[in-house]
């Protein structure tokens, strides 16, 4: 199975890779323009989401508007030792320091943490989806850990080419609700 998913996410970074910075940024408008129509995003008191990083669908424009609109933004902070999430509330990208991998996180220092309850909307990384809601992630186990006690709607963003036939996948991972992509919203349970 890990073997599989290794191959598959290998794959699919070649594949982002082969888009370039002004299709990457025009996509991700039309993404994140999309999820602002669905009625999660209305109701979303708090949204908790990733500070994205290429390949990944960005984010910063999806974070400058939930400020916009008086929402409050939890970043996810990780955490290695065990593999879980923190997420932290920022108001500001001032309030974010970079970690491994280039990554930018919360600074602890500058942020406080938010409970899992209090996030109404939460935006789900993934490599790659199936139109059922399956996700490959990036590899940590961080969200696979995190998801299952969390109760309130999960979109992710993609790009078409994210959108695959069939995941290798376990019986107790978590579906995600809707996936939005520059061209269509993916009802993944038929809802």
């Amino acid at each position: 199975m890990n073997k599989a998913k290794k191959v598959l996410r290998n794959e699919m970074k070649r594949s982002l890779a082969e888009i370039s910075e002004e299709e990457y940024s025009a996509l991700s408008q039309s993404i994140a323009d999309r999820l602002f129509l669905v009625p999660e995003w209305s109701a979303a008191k708090t949204v908790g989401i990733t500070i994205s990083a290429p390949p990944e669908v960005g984010t910063s424009l999806i974070i400058q508007r939930a400020w916009e609109e008086g929402k409050t933004v939890a970043v996810p902070k990780c955490e290695p030792n065990n593999r879980t999430l923190d997420f932290r509330e920022i108001t500001d990208f001032n309030q974010l320091e970079i970690v491994y991998f280039g990554l930018k996180e919360p600074n602890p220092l500058k942020t406080k943490s938010y409970q899992r309850e209090a996030i109404s909307l939460m935006v789900v990384p993934g490599l790659a989806f199936t139109a059922d809601g399956h996700r490959l992630g990036f590899g940590g186990g961080y969200y696979d850990r995190y998801l299952p006690q969390y109760r309130g709607p999960k979109i992710s963003l993609a790009f078409d080419q994210q959108i695959i036939p069939c995941l290798p996948h376990e019986t107790h991972d978590v579906r995600v609700d809707k996936i939005i992509t520059p061209t269509r919203t993916v009802f993944c349970h038929g809802n």
